[in-house]
């Protein structure tokens, strides 16, 4: 069984986003996103693929197609395929999200 404790994976990078793989196969990913404030994922959209962000600690400003919204501590969304989606932290705390991606993208 592969298990993995989410918070000791937890890292930031003061020059970008931080993508931290945690499982991946042919089918999909899954990863925590470590944002310090100001950071932001640009928009942009998978054509095949949907992608599921949970946000575990902080609040981002996600969009998703013409829609932007503040989500919090336990919330999730999801951008389907070929839906536009980015997020910010707009905060001056951190911002930690799990993401998956279906198919993953090639």
């Amino acid at each position: 069984m592969d298990s993995k404790p989410i918070k000791e994976a937890i890292s930031f990078s003061s020059e970008k986003v931080k993508k931290n793989a945690l499982f991946e196969s042919p089918r999909l990913f899954y990863d925590l996103y470590c944002l310090l404030p100001v950071q932001q994922q640009k928009i942009h959209s998978h054509e095949y693929s949907d992608k599921v962000y949970y946000v575990l600690e902080g609040t981002g400003r996600f969009t998703v197609g013409d829609e932007e919204r503040e989500l919090p501590q336990g919330h999730a969304v999801i951008a389907p395929a070929g839906e536009p989606h980015g997020v910010r932290n707009e905060t001056q705390e951190n911002l930690v999200l799990l993401v998956t991606m279906a198919p993953r993208p090639s």
